[in-house]
Order: C-alpha cells, then structure tokens, then sequence
C-alpha cells in the first residue's frame, strides 16, 4: 500500500542488482531500464504510482556468458572451474521516500597523511551541507559548506582502520535550504591508507597506514549450494568473512564478482582487506562487449568507493576477455588514486612450475606484479615501483564424503588426503615466508570454500566441515599475520582425518558381509574412489545403480554417468533412456559422446586392432542395439579409419553422410579438412 505523498516528496525504488539487463514497470508503466548484472540501480517511481495498492513488474533478459555483459564465473554450461548461472533479482529490493530536496550520495575518501576526509555530498544545487564526525557518539570534528563541493573534514590524531583494529567513525550528514534542515543521513568511514612504498631494504612493499603489510589472502568466490549467487542470510555473508578470519588470513580476494553492500560492510566492520575484482567480460569480446564491460567497471569504481576495507582493484584475471591493458589500468588509477591496482592477476599463469602463456610487459602501469603458481607458491618479478605478489596458488584438492555438490568430483591442482592437508599447506606458508623475506608482499590461497565441482576450499561448500581446524591454521599463518586482532567465534565439524584407505577397507568388509542398502552403497562407491580402489568404485558403483529405479535425480544420474564404463553395465542402458527422453535432466551432448566413447571401446575398435581389412558392414549391424550413439561413433571410426588409411574407394561415401548427419558435432577444423579430403578425392 502506498501512503499519500506530501510537500513534493519522492519515491525511489532501488535494486541491490539484477542480472542481467532489467525493465521496470509500475501500474503497467514502463519507468526505466539497467544493464549490468553486478551493479545497484534506483528509480524514481512518483509519476506511476496511486493511491492504494501498486504493481511493480520486473522484465529480465539474461545471456550470462553468451552476451555481450561482464559475467565472472557462471556460465550457460557449467564445468570445471566454471559454475551454475544465475539470473534475475539477486540482491535486495527496497522502496524509500524522500524529501524534495535529498542527499542522493556520498563520495567518502580518507587521507591519513593529511588527517582529513574528503567528502563530496551529491544533492541539489544550492542547498547547504553539514559533516559530523563522531567517536562512539563522542564529536570529533565537523564542518559545513556547499553540496556538490569538495569538502574537507578534519579528523586529527586519527585512530587508523586495520584488520587487527578495524575502527570506524560515524558520520552525520545534515542537508539544508535556508535555515531548514531538509534531509539527514548517518553512514560511517575509516581513515587508512594503502600505498606501495620502499621499505628500510629500499623493497617495494605493500604499505598499510605507511608500514608495511604482507596481504595474506584467500580467493572467495561468493557461491552458495543453497542459492549460487544469493547467500541464504546476512549472517551467511558475515559467516564467511569470519571464518577467513577465523583461518588467520587478513586479506579476502573477491573474485570476478560483486557482492552486496552489507558483504562489504562486514568487511569494514570485521577488518579484512579486499581486493575487488573486476567482473571480466565475455572472453571472446563480441561487439559491444568492451563498451559494456567499461560502462559496468565505472560503475563498480563509484558504488564500492566509500569501502575503507577495498584497497585493490584487479583489473584482469588470466587474460579472461583482456584488452587495451594499458588504457583501463590507467584510467582506473586515475579514477581512483586512493587504492592500489594490480592491472593483471596472472597473466603469467605456471602450472608445476611450467608457464603456460608468457606475457611481454605483462603488468604495464600497474601497482604491483603477480603470478599464478599452481600448486606450490613462487615468487613474481622484482620491477622497480612495484610490489611483487602472488595473485593465486594452492588448489589442493581434498575430497568430504556427503559434503559434495557434484558426486564423486574431488577436483585440484592436486589431491591430498585429509590427514595430509595440514603438512602439505604448512610447508606451502613456510615456502611463503621465504619468499617474503626476498621481497614478496602478498599471497592468495585458492581457496577458503569448495564451490561446485571444486573440492579445494579450506572449508566444504556447505560450510559444515573445516578441513584444517581454525585454530591450526591461524598457527600457521601466525608468521605473515602475526597481529589478528579479535578472533571471531565460529564452528564447524573438523574434518574426519581417519585414513581413507583404512575407513574405505572397514565398509569394504560390510559389503562383502552383505550390506547393501542404498545410502551406504553410494557412500562406498565414494569411498573408493578416494582410496583408489578401481575395482571397488566399479563394483559399488554398479550395485548402487542396479539398485536405482526411474524416475532419476540430477544426482543420481551424475553418479550413473561416472560409472559407466562399459556397454554391459546397467548404466548403459539408463543413459540410452534418458538420451530417448524429453524430460531427462542430463545434459545430453556429453551423455552421448560417453556412450560413443564406450561403443567405441567395447565394440568398434576390438575390430579395428585384429584386422587390416576390417568388415564395415558386419560392424555395422554390431551397433545397431546402440541408438544414434552407436551410428555417429560408427560413422566417425570409418571416416577417420579410411582417412588415415587413404581408403578413398571407401572414404567418400562414409564422410559424405557423417558429415551430412552430424557435421554440427564436429570441430570446424576437423569439418573442413573432412570436406577437403572429399574434394581432393572427386579430383583424381
């Protein structure tokens, strides 16, 4: 219900962020439009709305990773390090009167060295501002002038914001037109200061209030199994920065993705400091893509401004949609000389020390320069005015039986068992304090929480299991992060650090003595896996599914997917099903081209390694129990046999119909050197 409005007051309908591009009606009526899938957006509704009840309507039109906007991590079709989509309203939605005449926003940015906060009120035109300071509730300082100007608030002997003592002032913000008070807001700031500065060695360091301070991160990726993008609860967003805490890390890296404000505010409150990524673009950079990806990161640079725990920005992450490097981390710095800017986060990516991409001026303009080093940590290069730092590493994978998103998956740089986590992680930050004393400044651990498919998080992705107690960790990070400040209180189950192989050998025994309900099979199918026991996964695997009945879950067909290996198992037969079904759950592409891969196997190439003059039609008439999987593996096996063969009697008319039935399956290099095969055939 909307109340009458009085003395020319407004009504303001704000978006914490939709995704991707939102049309907004009120009583039918079309009051504006937003892209960007990261960013807050307000509108001012007064001219649709009536007394009485009102509709508001939200339109969304969302490509994700096909479209031309910024979309980090969530892609159309999730796999590996890429993650489930979301779409639509995903931030809060709140409706706010105001006065005529109001302040719209604040532009809050801390001085340390001249112990002053710049303040620049955004109101209308010729009304007056006031600034008050306060210290719990104690007047510190406070200053009047016009709205729109650059105002300067003293702030002297400044108690300084770190994550060891994260403090904030108040702020009151008084609008006036005469003599009259108009409009009033509270917010709060902190006065700190982060600068790359030459230690007493002459090292370029990172500099927190002009000391240096060794940024111990971890990379937090914001998804939750419960809501991909969305937190369940702001306690949710304050559990994960408390629990990094916890770990005794002092520095969180947002990766490619921008939370909401209360995120940020829990990081201000809390003390940790943050480097913000940037959301990348679609890495193949269609028409249009750099525009939008420009017009979002401005309008990422104002909305996350007032942040005092924001002191990096990440321009680029792995050359994910880079370009005019230069350019943007010019303009970046130059929009906002008050934080640091790390242009491009591994752009030289090494795994097991090899570099996979190098990079000539790799990190031009910029702050500092940062590697990637999977798994074990290393050092970036020294260049003068800049801060060496490694923006990623780590990655071991450590497997949680049912604290899993996807089934089986325990995917990682490496894979450790848990018992042997701790040992391994430890020697990783010994490694890193060497490297500080040879002049590294910064560390990003990947990662604090599994996401998705990615077993690597310090924590599972329901955040129930910690996998190196909290209190352990902080002892090893207690040599880079020696002052924590306030621990916050948090629990989690400490992971169970039996031996695999010996809790694996144990269920082993009851499945020989008998048992085979449901749950345990599943479990022991998992079991397996982690202890290594390919005999025992198939064998599980395969009495867990012969124990399935339709209809399938999205689970169930994942694990019936992983341990088909054969045409004999039941799985086969499950998946040939849900190939024929319009209503299954499975993606059916890879379904298809595992089942091809299994006829293959069993069926096609057995033939193939007997004989030099293998009899087509008799294989044929083999796959034909086998659907369209069987006809395409088919089709491409003789096609690519006579090809290799120079069998051209042969080789036409078999390319001619793979390519008619299913040449949109086949890579284009592979479809046009098929086709030049067949030209180059009519010709002789």
């Amino acid at each position: 219900m909307q109340a009458p409005l009085k003395d020319g007051e407004h009504v303001l309908l704000h978006f914490g962020a939709v995704d991707w591009q939102a049309t907004v009606y009120v009583n039918g009526k079309e009051t504006g439009t937003h892209a960007g899938g990261y960013q807050s957006f307000s509108q001012d509704i007064t001219a649709a709305l009536k007394d009485g009840e009102n509709e508001i309507i939200v339109k969304v039109y969302d490509p994700t990773s096909e479209g031309v906007g910024p979309h980090g991590k969530q892609v159309l079709n999730p796999a590996n390090i890429y993650y489930t989509p979301s779409s639509g309203i995903w931030q809060t939605v709140w409706v706010e009167t105001v006065p005529a005449a109001y302040i719209a926003d604040l532009t809050l940015t801390p001085d340390v060295d001249k112990n002053v906060l710049n303040v620049s009120v955004n109101a209308p035109a010729g009304t007056n501002v006031e600034l008050i300071a306060s210290d719990n509730g104690t007047e510190v300082s406070k200053i009047k002038g016009k709205a729109g100007s650059l105002l300067k608030l003293p702030v002297k002997n400044a108690k300084l914001w770190s994550p060891a003592s994260p403090f904030l002032y108040d702020l009151t913000v008084k609008l006036s037109k005469g003599n009259k008070t108009v409009d009033e807001v509270k917010s709060y700031f902190g006065m700190r200061k982060i600068a790359i500065q030459k230690d007493e060695k002459g090292v370029d360091r990172i500099f927190l209030n002009n000391k240096p301070y060794f940024n111990l991160g971890t990379l937090d990726q914001g998804f939750w199994p419960d809501g991909l993008y969305t937190a369940p609860t702001d306690n949710a967003l304050k559990f994960d920065i408390e629990a990094i805490k916890a770990m005794g890390f002092n520095t969180i890296r947002k990766h490619i993705k921008v939370e909401p404000a209360r995120w940020y505010y829990h990081t201000d409150k809390l003390g940790m400091l943050v480097w913000q990524d940037f959301v990348n673009p679609n890495q193949g950079l269609p028409e249009g893509a750099k525009a939008e990806y420009e017009k979002e990161t401005k309008e990422t640079l104002e909305q996350l401004h007032n942040y005092p725990s924001i002191t990096t920005w990440v321009i680029f992450n792995e050359k994910w949609g880079a370009y005019d490097q230069q350019r943007i981390t010019e303009w970046v710095k130059s929009a906002d000389p008050s934080r640091i800017v790390n242009g491009h986060s591994g752009e030289m990516l090494y795994v097991n020390e090899q570099l996979r991409s190098p990079s000539p001026n790799a990190w031009v303009s910029a702050d500092m320069t940062d590697v990637h080093s999977y798994p074990d940590p290393m050092n970036a290069p020294a260049e003068p005015g800049k801060a060496r730092v490694l923006g990623e590493f780590g990655g071991i994978g450590v497997f949680i039986p049912e604290h899993q998103w996807n089934t089986g998956s325990a995917w990682g740089y490496i894979q450790e068992k848990p018992a042997a986590l701790a040992a391994k992680y430890t020697i990783m930050n010994q490694h890193l304090k060497l490297l500080e004393a040879d002049g590294l400044s910064g560390s990003i651990y990947t990662q604090p929480f599994d996401v998705e498919g990615e077993q690597n998080g310090l924590l599972t992705y329901d955040r129930e299991v910690v996998k190196i107690p909290f209190e352990q960790m902080r002892n090893i990070h207690a040599s880079l992060n020696p002052d924590l400040g306030t621990v916050p209180q948090v629990t989690a189950m400490n992971a169970d650090l039996t031996d695999p192989v010996v809790a694996y050998s144990k269920m082993l025994q009851e499945y020989v003595g008998g048992r085979r309900d449901v749950s345990f099979l599943f479990n022991l199918a998992m079991m397996a896996k982690q202890a290594g026991d390919k005999t025992g996964a198939n064998l599980a695997g395969s009495a867990y599914i012969a124990s399935l009945q339709a209809p399938y879950s999205p689970e169930q067909l994942d694990l019936i997917l992983q341990f088909t290996n054969s045409t004999k198992d039941k799985g086969f037969a499950v998946l040939q099903q849900q190939l024929q079904s319009s209503n299954s759950q499975l993606e059916k592409r890879p379904v298809t081209v595992k089942l091809m891969n299994i006829v293959f196997k069993d069926v096609i190439d057995p033939v193939l390694q007997k004989s030099t003059d293998p009899d087509w039609s008799a294989i044929a008439n083999s796959i034909k129990p086998y659907g369209d999987p069987g006809e395409e593996i088919y089709l491409r096996a003789k096609t690519v046999y006579t090809f290799n063969k120079q069998d051209w009697s042969n080789y036409a008319s078999a390319a001619n119909t793979y390519l008619e039935k299913y040449g949109q399956n086949i890579p284009e290099q592979e479809r046009n050197m098929f086709r030049q095969a067949i030209d180059n055939n009519k010709n002789q």
